[in-house]
């Protein structure tokens, strides 16, 4: 081998990057010590970008598509190397091919509880997880910034970073939503979204964009989720009053279907459902009972019909319920004639006076005998 053919076997003509994982974002290529022939073929794939270092800086920077290396296309990198017009020798340059794709599914959780101020539940401590996707859009600034001069960088290199910021986001924006904890589940999406429009001013000075955020759960306390169970069982059951009345069949039911042998057993089964008899009624009567609405005061007085029971007016003949017309409460018998005396001197049938004097000892006689001596009326 010449000597020719040995400087013909340094130059490189063809710079492309076929190598990339689904998380890497920075690739070097592998130059060496090779130099670059002038007018080498650049290739750059859809969701790349290619830059050029001269002696640690940041020279051309290319985005997707295929290149033909000499000076006209290499503007920054002939200015730094002060290359006339038409220079057509090797040089040397690093090369670093970055990822601009979409990086999706990188996860995000908090490695401890964020705390929150309920309006319901007071201060509690709220969990969550999802994931969120970001890209680069501006390659030279996350070289600058970021990566530096490394040959190779993953997510993994910078996702704990990227999700403690996001985490820190996130829990503002929860605390300004003023949402409540129980609500939350309905406001994953806005939560999101409002998490992105937070944190993208913090990306940007990275060279990178929060394309999305997205909540998979938020966990509440277990005693938070205790009390959010029995409000929901509550809910459920509805009216407390049937819900007792429910309980106290239920009981009765098992009670009857009790198989203990023997007068013992028979007697404690015979006294738990006297007990559990009474807890019907009286769930019964505090479910159905309702108070009486006062009567208004311009209203007539009513009475217990003496018959059916049923209110009725003081003074009505007949009962409105039963059609019966009330007794009269009487204050005697005629003693002439026998017919009941309601009151009054006179007998309303015969006439004959009510009341005279006892013919023994004076008193006043309204029946047939003295209510004083027992002397018969005259």
């Amino acid at each position: 081998m010449g000597l020719f053919d040995f400087i013909k076997g340094q130059l490189i003509e063809v710079i492309e990057a076929t190598d990339f994982s689904s998380e890497m974002m920075v690739f070097q290529y592998p130059v060496g010590n090779n130099e670059i022939k002038m007018g080498a073929q650049l290739t750059v794939r859809e969701g790349q970008c290619a830059i050029f270092v001269n002696e640690g800086v940041i020279a051309d920077v290319y985005g997707p598509g295929r290149f033909t290396l000499d000076t006209q296309n290499m503007p920054v990198m002939t200015k730094l190397k002060s290359w006339k017009y038409g220079f057509d020798s090797p040089f040397k340059a690093e090369v670093y091919f970055v990822s601009t794709r979409l990086f999706t599914d990188q996860k995000w959780g908090t490695q401890k509880p964020i705390m929150m101020r309920d309006k319901e539940f007071g201060i509690i401590r709220l969990s969550a997880f999802g994931v969120f996707a970001f890209r680069v859009t501006k390659p030279e600034v996350f070289m600058r910034e970021i990566f530096g001069t490394l040959s190779t960088y993953s997510t993994a290199d910078i996702t704990a970073y990227l999700r403690r910021m996001l985490v820190s986001g996130l829990a503002d924006s929860i605390g300004e939503s003023g949402v409540a904890a129980i609500d939350l589940v309905n406001q994953y999406d806005e939560l999101g979204q409002a998490a992105v429009k937070k944190m993208q001013p913090s990306f940007e000075p990275l060279g990178l964009e929060l394309q999305s955020v997205t909540i998979e759960s938020i966990s509440l306390p277990a005693e938070v989720e205790k009390a959010i169970d029995t409000r929901t069982s509550m809910g459920v059951l509805g009216n407390m009053g049937q819900y007792a009345q429910y309980q106290s069949a239920e009981a009765i039911r098992d009670a009857a279907k009790n198989g203990a042998g023997g007068m013992a057993g028979m007697g404690v089964g015979l006294g738990a459902g006297v007990q559990i008899g009474r807890t019907f009624a009286d769930a019964m009567s505090q479910n159905m009972a309702a108070p009486a609405a006062p009567a208004p005061s311009s209203s007539p007085v009513s009475v217990p019909c003496q018959h059916c029971g049923a209110p009725m007016p003081q003074n009505a003949k007949f009962c409105p319920q039963c059609g019966k017309a009330p007794q009269v409460k009487t204050a005697g018998a005629c003693p002439k004639c026998g017919a009941p005396v309601t009151g009054g001197k006179f007998c309303a049938q015969c006439g004959a006076p009510l009341s005279a004097a006892c013919p023994n000892c004076g008193a006043q006689v309204t029946g047939k005998f003295c209510p004083e001596c027992g002397t018969p009326r005259g």
